[in-house]
């Protein structure tokens, strides 16, 4: 076997993938699996500007996991990758210097162990959409696949279109045959010999802890940053006493940062109203302005949602939420409504007494649920016929669905653009027709030794 090592450094955590897959196909489809994951206690990355070296050591425990989990004698052939999402991309908007330092801690932590470690680098929101999508479709087989004789089999079915909900921003990438207006927004691959033309876009400060950052912001702004501020959004019976600088230290909310000072404390307090905690969460979102023949909001071009659809990371964590805690089906998008507004009108001891272990979340449920609502029918389109096509799934088989599956498979070149060379087939189609030469042998063999033992047994009669 062969190994891979990706770090996963998302906005609010980090997680390390091992993927496995067999020497002898490195370029064949469906063959790398995940070996094992860890995922890194505490925050992410970016969260360590002011020590950056911390940063580095925060990676030790998983990656002496790494060291048990792949063969020693496979260490210096496995390559490392670390590849920093949304969290990072913000930082180095708001503090270029602190994010190089922050990656150069983490580099030096990396180089330290004995791994093929091949970099770490700031992914752009555009690679991450992709990478995701590509991870999806190639877990679910949907590039290439092989038939049980060994030959390549290009299936007739369509790609699966990709949504991914992190802690700083939100990705949608889809194949589409319509005209992408906006070139930014375009990606043409190549892979196995087929060609996608692949729409992606990356909403920067739409991930679930800055939309809810945003969120609070706005309130504290609508009731003029007095003493005790009401949160429609957070149940009744909870309350909280935040800083302004724990609202405003994101390039997300800076335009909007009062003249007061940061330090300044103010008691949040829960009203659980559905109805307005909607209003709120849909002015995070600009529906008016679009120079293209379509937009889903903030003035992004994009073409109609067709097919079917994956989504992952805090989408699956928000919808299994509404089904395993709530016990509510999400089918159609007035399902996920209905589940949000249940949520927004649960107290806080409601809550509590369904799910103490979730705590720390627990009053973010009743937004995040109404943001994902508005977000997949008013921003993304999706209405009843289309959003029962949205799978909300946290992993294809055995394997996490995700960009670092994707970012491996792109570096290591074990996706060719080319179609694969027949001939590992024909080798495996050999292989199979001398098998079942072997058992029909074995078989005529048994018969006529089956018919000699009768025959002789009559004539002895």
């Amino acid at each position: 076997l062969q190994y891979g090592i990706v770090l996963d450094a998302g906005s609010s955590h980090t997680a390390m993938f091992i993927y496995k897959w067999p020497a002898d196909k490195e370029n064949d489809t469906g063959v790398v699996s995940e070996h094992s994951m860890c995922d890194v206690e505490g925050p992410g990355i970016s969260s360590y500007s002011s020590n950056p070296p911390a940063a580095g050591t925060s990676l030790v425990q998983c990656l002496n996991q790494a060291l048990r989990d792949v063969p020693q004698e496979k260490h210096a052939g496995t390559p490392l990758y670390l590849g920093a999402t949304a969290g990072m991309r913000l930082l180095n908007i708001m503090n270029p210097q602190a994010s190089d330092t922050v990656l150069s801690a983490v580099e030096a932590k990396l180089k330290s162990y004995p791994f093929n470690f091949r970099g770490a680098k700031i992914l752009s929101g555009e690679e991450e959409g992709v990478f995701g999508w590509v991870t999806a479709n190639y877990l679910l087989e949907n590039f290439i696949k092989r038939g049980w004789l060994g030959e390549w089999i290009q299936p007739q079915k369509k790609t699966l279109g990709a949504m991914d909900f992190g802690g700083a921003s939100t990705q949608i990438t889809f194949e589409t045959r319509e005209t992408i207006e906006d070139p930014r927004n375009e990606v043409n691959l190549k892979l196995y010999g087929q060609a996608y033309k692949v729409y992606t876009h990356s909403f920067l400060c739409y991930g679930r802890d800055q939309v809810l950052k945003r969120l609070l912001s706005k309130l504290l702004q609508a009731e003029s940053y007095q003493a005790t501020v009401q949160h429609p959004c957070w149940p009744t019976g909870y309350r909280k006493s935040l800083t302004l600088s724990s609202v405003y230290d994101s390039p997300c909310t800076e335009k909007e940062r009062p003249s007061l000072a940061l330090n300044t404390s103010i008691a949040v307090v829960g009203t659980g109203n559905g109805s307005l905690c909607a209003l709120h969460v849909s002015k995070l979102f600009n529906f008016t302005t679009c120079s293209f023949s379509r937009c889903s909001f903030d003035g992004v071009f994009q073409p109609e949602v067709s097919g079917n659809f994956i989504a992952f990371s805090a989408f699956f964590y928000t919808v299994d939420f509404i089904q395993t805690v709530m016990g509510r089906r999400v089918h159609l998008p007035g399902d996920l409504k209905d589940a949000a507004e249940t949520i927004c009108a649960s107290s806080w001891s409601e809550l509590l007494q369904k799910a103490p272990k979730l705590e720390k979340r627990l009053p973010d449920y009743c937004a995040v649920s109404m943001f994902v609502y508005l977000l997949t029918t008013k921003g993304y389109n999706f209405n009843n016929h289309s959003f029962p096509n949205i799978a909300f799934q946290k992993k294809a088989g055995e394997t996490s669905i995700g960009w670092a599956l994707g970012y491996m498979l792109n570096l290591t070149n074990m996706i060719p653009p080319e179609k694969p060379s027949s001939h590992k087939s024909m080798l495996y189609n050999y292989w199979v027709i001398l098998i079942l030469l072997f058992v029909v042998t074995t078989l005529t063999s048994l018969v006529t030794a089956v018919c000699l033992l009768r025959r002789s047994k009559s004539s002895a009669i």
